[in-house]
């Protein structure tokens, strides 16, 4: 393998029995253990079977070397690094790498402009947080990729509909990796701590399957932070001592729940938590909410995200539910942290267990669609505004019935002039009592039409 004039590396040629190169680029003399131990071939790479097993989609790309631009999507140390390195190397594709977070477009055109003078290479543009590129940057990339001069990899954690230029993400194979289970985890840790020529082999540590699957689980999914937290412990003992679960404790009691402010991990986590209080879950409503306080969400998100469902899902199905949700909400501000996070469990639980009515999404839905689909009604003239000499000339509210003189409030007199029905009142909770009023009301309504006939 050579290091290549115009960026970039170009892997090298074929073995003697035609295999895929095992060279690698070069690595730096310290680099961290997750680095070392990443996969050299595709037979070596751990997990992603949903993608990867033999004769799927990915796999026949990668033999018949004839696929375009491919965006892979997951979570942070899944693989995606390490699955364009081993896809450029078994294709034997010059590989050229840059950080979104760190270039610009100057260092874009460069490259592009190299792989336009270096067609035989085959260039693979692996682009690592795609989604730090701005709609220029993503759009400067378009021509080379329709054109071919580069093969696009773009690597990303965040939603690519979101993220990603429509026009580039539908010139692309969209490709998404999941979290690595733990048993997955523990066996990479394992080789790792055996592995003399790449991992920690050397030191001749050992440690039990229980421990390395304790540290799997510390790590939610993560393989790259697995193997670095790794080299950390085994780092900080003397050589051949065992790994014990004593030097989990501290790298447990140091664990941050992965969850990103305004990014996905937010909207999935808050998504999560409001369909199970509108489920009626409340263990998984507690299990959320505490993801996120963990996170550190502020809790004044998570009070008005309360407030809303208090309406839009309990609804008069349990009347109280709204002004809990919002004392909630005021004690988050007065109260603060951590004691907050007992007035939001409680309302949590509250919201959770409640009878749930979307009879008032529903009502309101319906009347905006009517307001768009039919002609907007004018106010009766009965119950428009009387006040001032030219609106009494006009005869308005002139025959106008007060409610309150009649048994029940209920006069008989028409609303609208269309009548439409835009309610419908659930039988849950405290709302069952609302169905049968409506009913009765509905009936003396009635009678009182036909008596003034």
């Amino acid at each position: 393998m050579a290091r290549d004039d115009d960026q970039g590396f170009l892997f090298g040629e074929a073995s003697d029995d035609g295999a895929a190169p095992a060279a690698a680029p070069p690595r730096a003399v310290h680099q961290p253990l997750a680095a070392r131990m990443r996969p050299r071939a595709l037979a070596e790479f751990i997990g992603q079977e949903h993608i990867l097993r033999p004769g799927s989609l990915l796999p026949r790309l990668i033999a018949s070397n004839r696929f375009g631009s491919l965006i892979f999507y997951g979570p942070p140390g899944s693989g995606k690094t390490s699955l364009a390195e081993v896809i450029a190397r078994e294709t034997r594709s010059r590989f050229v790498r840059v950080n979104a977070v760190m270039s610009n477009v100057a260092e874009l055109r460069e490259v592009l402009a190299a792989a336009r003078r270096r067609p035989e290479s085959g260039t693979i543009l692996f682009i690592d947080e795609l989604h730090r590129f701005n709609k220029s940057q993503q759009d400067l990339l378009l021509p080379d990729v329709e054109e071919g001069s580069v093969r696009l990899i773009g690597a990303t954690t965040h939603n690519p509909g979101f993220y990603v230029n429509p026009p580039l993400l539908s010139r692309s194979h969209l490709f998404r990796l999941e979290p690595l289970t733990a048993a997955q985890i523990a066996g990479v840790l394992a080789g790792a701590l055996a592995d003399e020529a790449r991992g920690l082999g050397g030191r001749g540590h050992t440690a039990d399957e229980r421990v390395l699957l304790d540290l799997a689980v510390l790590c939610d999914g993560d393989l790259r932070r697995a193997l670095n937290a790794l080299e950390v412990i085994a780092l900080s003992l003397p050589e051949r001592a065992p790994i014990t679960p004593q030097e989990l404790e501290i790298f447990a009691r140091e664990r941050r729940v992965r969850y990103d402010a305004d990014e996905d991990e937010h909207y999935d986590t808050v998504s999560a938590f409001i369909k199970s209080c509108r489920g009626g879950d409340p263990d998984a409503a507690m299990y959320w909410l505490a993801k996120m306080l963990e996170g550190g969400e502020d809790p004044r998100f998570i009070a008005r995200r309360l407030v809303i469902l208090a309406s839009e899902d309990v609804g008069l199905a349990d009347p109280q539910a709204l002004p809990l949700a919002v004392a909630a909400h005021h004690a988050c501000d007065f109260i603060g942290l951590p004691e907050a996070e007992l007035t939001l469990a409680h309302a949590t639980l509250y919201i959770a267990t409640a009878p749930k009515s979307n009879s008032a999404t529903v009502a309101l839905g319906e009347a905006h669609r009517v307001l768009k689909e039919q002609p907007v009604q004018p106010v009766p003239v009965e119950l428009r505004d009387g006040g001032g000499q030219a609106s009494k000339r006009l005869g308005h509210g002139k025959d106008y019935l007060y409610a309150h003189e009649f048994p029940e409030a209920i006069s008989g007199q028409a609303y609208l002039a269309k009548p439409l029905t835009l309610y419908q009142p659930k039988t849950a909770g405290a709302e069952a009592a609302i169905a049968e009023r409506l009913a009765r009301w509905k009936k003396l309504r009635s009678e009182r039409i036909r008596s003034a006939r």
